[in-house]
């Protein structure tokens, strides 16, 4: 349902045609029968701030950021929420009554919501250690998410170390470890969480190679990735025993809080949602 009235929002990235947040924003628009527009903007890196300072004068209510824009937009929108200065990055633009643009990142709520919801009502993030893997943008996200929510101690891996301290120097929090790449085996000891915030394991790159024996089994077992749903590591984990949570639901709660700003309705991810947008047709 779209009128001359209708609010518009979409997505922004080069390239764009892999994005399924158009299928996602489109489910719930149909759902709640909103009289709006969620779509795809395809815009070359070279055009990026221009096309994010266009949006007031377009009558876009706001977008979506994905690479590689999100560095972008964080520099140039006029305010940042507390999770996008944290975070360093911008990944939702709301656009203000008076047109001004407001940044921010809802990465590591769809993180934490995600995992808390697929959780037993047993397991707690502050009873022990969480170990992440990553040093990307993703992987500051989840930091940012786990710290918020209590976790004592995170136990921070790259294969790069220097790019996991960089995220331990910038955040300023004690309860980041930061340790060797090759120490991630020894560092599952304990923990009550693992997130694997890599590339590896996702369709077309190398399985993520780590030991799950020193891993207790009721620490949670969560991939970022969706493509596969069921990861390597993740198989590898239910294999064991271990409760194991996908990353296909990050990906729909990160969506629910520029959703609401740009069309005015909280939406909820359902089991049809999550059908849908793996299998559109």
């Amino acid at each position: 349902m779209l009128t001359g009235k209708g609010l518009v929002a979409g997505v922004m990235g080069w390239p764009i045609s892999h994005s399924r947040s158009p299928l996602l924003h489109g489910f719930w628009l149909r759902q709640y029968g909103i009289d709006g527009a969620y779509v795809p903007l395809a815009v070359p890196p070279d055009r990026a701030e221009q096309a994010i300072r266009a949006l007031p004068a377009m009558g876009f209510r706001g977008c979506n950021v994905t690479i590689p824009h999100k560095e972008v937009a964080f520099r140039i929108v006029d305010r940042l929420d507390s999770s996008a200065r944290r975070i360093g990055a911008v990944n939702t633009i709301i656009v203000a009554a008076d047109g001004t643009l407001e940044g921010r990142n809802t990465d590591g709520f769809g993180f934490w919501e995600n995992l808390i919801g697929s959780a037993s009502a047993t397991w707690s993030v502050s009873r022990g250690p969480s170990v992440v893997l990553g040093a990307g943008g993703a992987a500051r996200a989840v930091v940012v998410a786990l710290l918020d929510a209590g976790a004592p101690e995170i136990r921070l891996l790259n294969r790069t170390q220097a790019r996991a301290a960089e995220i331990a120097a910038d955040l300023g929090d004690a309860r980041i470890k930061v340790g060797a790449w090759d120490g991630r085996d020894a560092a599952l000891d304990g923990a009550v969480l693992l997130v694997n915030a890599t590339s590896q394991g996702m369709t077309g790159y190398p399985p993520l190679e780590i030991n799950l024996s020193a891993l207790p089994l009721d620490a949670i077992v969560t991939d970022i990735v969706y493509v596969p749903l069921v990861t390597p590591l993740l198989q590898a984990a239910a294999a064991r025993g271990n409760p194991i949570v996908d990353g296909l639901g990050m990906l729909l709660h990160q969506a629910r809080p520029g959703f609401h700003a740009w069309f005015g309705t909280d939406p909820q991810v359902t089991d049809d949602l999550r059908r849908f947008v793996l299998d559109p047709r």
